[in-house]
């Protein structure tokens, strides 16, 4: 039997946000979750048992279902998930359990399930995950869907239209065609090795081979064998004759990453190569013609190194013949929304799975982060968030921790300082304040809350328990406010069966 979710006396009520189907075999529980759930608005059904999951029609009106794992009947909350999912996938379902652990958390969350809450339950984190539950579902039905594939060239998929990549664009254009040796500067992540690609790709070497070596990975007895080649019996280990990158990118280019970092000794070899256009292996006595186009770059100030003495002048002149500024994506914030999309469409196919859509605080939050490593980090922060977003949808709570301090921070800062000085605040009202926000901009989750804050749980909690904290627009915390214990509160009604 089904508690109705609507009173008398309700016409007058806001809208409901949210119809709710509970499951749960102990009544007095069941009660108490339905009265938290109707404190807020959420008309609630409840039942006992996986036997009684409506029929298709019925269970589409619902936006959360909400279960225990054990149930009446010999039945279970894995049921209701499996009836649910082949029913109505696009319902979310929460598991709940007094016995929480690892296993039974990648079970529910493998079978397709929202989320796994541990008992004793805490109604805000319970109100919480409802919320952000009902919102997923809400935006995966109405946010910007990206394209599932990326449409761009293969070979040049350098993303952004703003003024400083417009920059870059034609100086790529101009020195593409050329056979000079280009250097491109820019931070690390910023996209150095795209660049190389499409001037290697625009340029009349483009059918030829396109060799990449990170220069800063290798000591430099292997960086010199790698780079030159070398003879057999030339050191131990060399038991065949190798052939080494200017001579495997004939014809082509040989792109050099982090120039900056090789040695004194290879600087002199690579200076020869560019003045002389010929190579010598390792343990060789003739030197070997190569036609290869050399790219360089660097997120280092070479004219300092060569203050410092690290770097030969005469190799940095035959290195900047054209150079390349990349600039870092704090400086072209403008593109991060379409390199997001653009790292969506790319990670979806690589990983086989359908393009997530994005809510609009994504955007928000990642439009004031520095990203100290650049395009790489976006698209690292843009993987991780898809592997955890459910429903479809990517929100701001699927973005790492330094994201949300930083948005944090700059929401801090929004705030009229005027009324500060109007208003006088205690440092204790100012503490509440921030806390507040924090738990606002983290959707009540108190763990993630913690972690921006930059305190544990327990000492969050005692906040709450000393200055009565309330997530923004809860108004005062009930008595069960902090964990919901069958022991702590009497029921307010029985739950009819």
């Amino acid at each position: 039997m089904t508690t109705e979710g609507t009173r008398h006396g309700d016409a007058a009520r806001p809208a409901c946000p949210g119809h709710i189907l509970l499951f749960e075999d102990d009544d007095t529980l069941a009660s108490l979750l339905a009265r938290v759930l109707r404190t807020e608005g959420y008309e609630v059904d409840v039942f006992d048992s996986a036997d009684a999951v409506p029929a298709p029609a019925q269970l589409a009106r619902y936006d959360v279902v909400l279960s225990d794992i054990h149930l009446a009947n010999e039945t279970n909350g894995h049921d209701v998930l499996r009836i649910v999912r082949e029913s109505s996938a696009a319902t979310p379902v929460i598991l709940m359990t007094a016995y929480a652990d690892i296993d039974g958390a990648m079970n529910a969350v493998g079978q397709g399930a929202y989320d796994y809450l541990g008992k004793p339950i805490e109604p805000n984190e319970l109100k919480r995950m409802v919320t952000e539950a009902i919102g997923r579902r809400k935006l995966a039905q109405t946010a910007e869907k990206p394209p599932d594939r990326w449409e761009g060239h293969a070979s040049a998929q350098i993303v952004g239209t703003t003024a400083s990549m417009l920059s870059v664009y034609k100086t790529v254009a101009h020195v593409a065609p050329t056979t000079a040796t280009v250097l491109i500067v820019g931070e690390s992540g910023t996209g150095k090795e795209l660049v190389a690609k499409a001037i290697h790709a625009k340029s009349p070497r483009a059918s030829k081979p396109f060799v990449a070596i990170n220069c800063g990975a290798l000591p430099e007895s292997i960086l010199e064998s790698e780079l030159f080649g070398h003879e057999r019996g030339s050191f131990t280990g060399a038991t065949a004759t190798k052939r080494g990158l200017f001579e495997e990118a004939k014809g082509g280019t040989l792109f050099l990453d982090e120039i900056g970092e090789i040695s004194p000794k290879t600087q002199v070899q690579l200076l020869r190569v560019l003045q002389e256009s010929e190579i010598r292996r390792v343990g060789g006595a003739e030197t070997i013609k190569v036609d290869v186009r050399v790219v360089g770059a660097t997120n280092r100030d070479l004219k300092n190194e060569v203050g410092a003495g690290r770097f030969r002048e005469d190799l940095l002149f035959r290195l900047q013949v054209l150079t390349v500024l990349v600039p870092p994506l704090r400086e072209r914030r403008g593109d991060i929304a379409l390199l997001t999309r653009h790292f969506i469409a790319r990670h979806s196919e690589r990983l086989g799975r359908p393009a997530p859509r994005v809510a609009p605080e994504v955007h928000e939050m990642l439009a004031v982060y520095e990203f100290p490593g650049n395009v790489r980090e976006l698209s690292h922060i843009i993987e991780r968030a898809m592997l955890l977003a459910r429903e479809g949808v990517i929100t701001g709570s699927d973005l790492p921790p330094e994201v949300t301090r930083a948005w944090t921070t700059h929401a801090a800062g929004l705030g009229d300082a005027g009324a500060l000085a109007d208003d006088w605040p205690t440092v204790a009202v100012l503490e509440r304040r921030y806390i507040d926000r924090v738990l606002a901009r983290t959707g009540g989750n108190k763990t993630r809350a913690a972690d921006v804050l930059g305190i544990d749980r327990r000492t969050l909690n005692r906040m709450f328990a000393r200055e009565r904290v309330t997530v923004a627009g809860e108004g005062e915390p009930d008595d069960d406010s902090d964990t919901m214990n069958v022991e702590d509160d009497e029921p307010e009604e029985e739950t009819p069966r």
